[in-house]
């Protein structure tokens, strides 16, 4: 066994099992099949300046080294969680070395790009514009957040979508059976109770699957099967697909919420579980359901007001874990409560009538007067303090501005025929 063998079997089973090149590639069709944007660049060597946005194991970096693979150009890979501005320059000046003197494009892989500040993005502006260098950065954040507008410019996002279990059912029978890089050479077979196990575990990450199987292909002896509780105990805790500072965050908070307007109770309490299962910050939880109770159930049912923040103190009180039965209580009650948006929309129509329209004077008989001066002026001539006691109509005054005169705002459902 020569030196190389060596270092490739000490690589993890993720590592050893990355494919080379495209065909080798499961999932990402909408990039990488024939007539696609990325098959068709990486085929004319005409690779552009992209970022890779997909969530963990979707295969970013995989495909960055296909791309370095089966192109003419030099390629550098970093990680932006070490590397700095001193190792880009270096490597700019390379690009620059190689455009100059041999006519050679310079390829720059940066993984988790988003952790790159300002600054550091700002350098590598020039050099992608002019052509230098052509940059593949790799993130899971939205790079709408995390990469400077000026260099989104410069390139083309490319989304990469969480692998499907069909994917990952086929990268694992593919380990077992690969003998050069994989574990094919132990013989190895896999129960489908464990397979099945392994591939919901795995929640579309390539990585994550490979990494379990090997720690359980540990468990066993050669000609063995792997079973679904030795699945289990290599995984120990199921990965969760969840930020919280990130765009999961804000697509499950989302998903709660449009379902609890759709009145989709069950939908609601499956996303309100996975913030909680997340480790989701509940007063955070709590609040969102207080503003959706105003804003969504408004005085269909006032109460909903009412159970919210009473619910928002409660787990401000109790905390968790107890606190997940208090959220899950509120939760089901306001997707199953009747809704309204006339207050919503009265006070956001009365709002945008204060922006743009001029500001006519407040009616001379709802003006304060605690002056003898403001009394001789008129302030407060004429109103009738109790309108609703005497049976009057307000003795036949105009609340509203002058140029607002018959406007209507709120139309309460309530007094709809």
């Amino acid at each position: 066994m020569d030196l190389f063998d060596s270092q490739n079997i000490n690589q993890p089973l993720a590592e050893r099992m990355r494919p080379k090149t495209i065909k080798e590639f499961f999932g990402q069709e909408h990039l990488i099949s024939k007539g696609k944007i990325l098959y068709e660049a990486i085929g004319a060597d005409k690779m552009f300046s992209s970022i890779f946005w997909g969530p963990p194991g979707s295969g970013k970096t995989t495909l960055a080294e296909i791309i370095a693979g089966e192109t003419k150009s030099e390629f550098f890979k970093i990680s932006a969680v070490a590397s700095n501005v001193a190792e880009m320059k270096k490597i700019i000046e390379a690009a620059r070395e190689n455009q100059k003197l041999y006519s050679k494009k310079t390829i720059l892989f940066i993984d988790e790009i988003h952790r790159f500040n300002k600054a550091q993005q700002d350098v590598l502006l020039p050099h992608v514009e002019s052509g230098v260098i052509t940059l593949i950065g790799a993130t899971t954040e939205n790079p709408s957040f995390e990469v400077i507008g000026p260099l989104l410019s410069r390139t083309r996002v490319l989304v990469l979508n969480q692998l499907e279990d069909l994917h990952i059912q086929s990268i694992i029978k593919l380990a077992l059976r690969d003998k050069k890089k994989g574990l094919g050479a132990k013989k190895l077979k896999l129960a489908k109770d464990g397979l099945d196990l392994l591939t919901f575990a795995a929640n579309g990450d390539a990585r994550f699957a490979l990494n379990t199987l090997e720690i359980a292909s540990e468990l066993v002896k050669v000609g063995q099967i792997i079973i679904k509780s030795q699945i289990s105990d290599a995984i120990q805790k199921k990965m969760a697909s969840y930020d919280k500072k990130g765009e999961n965050h804000y697509d499950t908070i989302s998903a709660f919420i449009k379902s609890m307007r759709a009145g989709k109770t069950d939908a609601a309490l499956h996303y309100l579980a996975r913030m909680i299962e997340a480790g989701e910050d509940p007063m955070f939880i709590a609040r969102r359901m207080v503003i959706f109770a105003s804003e969504d159930i408004g005085n269909a049912m006032p109460t909903a007001l009412v159970i919210a923040t009473s619910c928002m103190q409660a787990v401000h009180m109790i905390g968790m874990p107890e606190a997940q039965l208090i959220l899950g209580q509120t939760a089901s009650y306001l997707a199953e409560a009747p809704k309204s948006i006339a207050s919503t929309e009265a006070i956001m129509s009365a709002m945008s009538d204060v922006r743009n329209l001029p500001l006519d004077p407040i009616p001379m008989h709802l003006r304060n007067a605690p002056t003898k001066l403001m009394k001789d002026l008129s302030y407060g001539k004429g109103h009738v303090r109790y309108p609703w006691r005497d049976d009057l109509e307000a003795g036949g005054n105009e609340y509203l501005p002058k140029n607002l005169v018959g406007k209507k705002y709120y139309n309460n459902p309530k007094r709809k025929s």
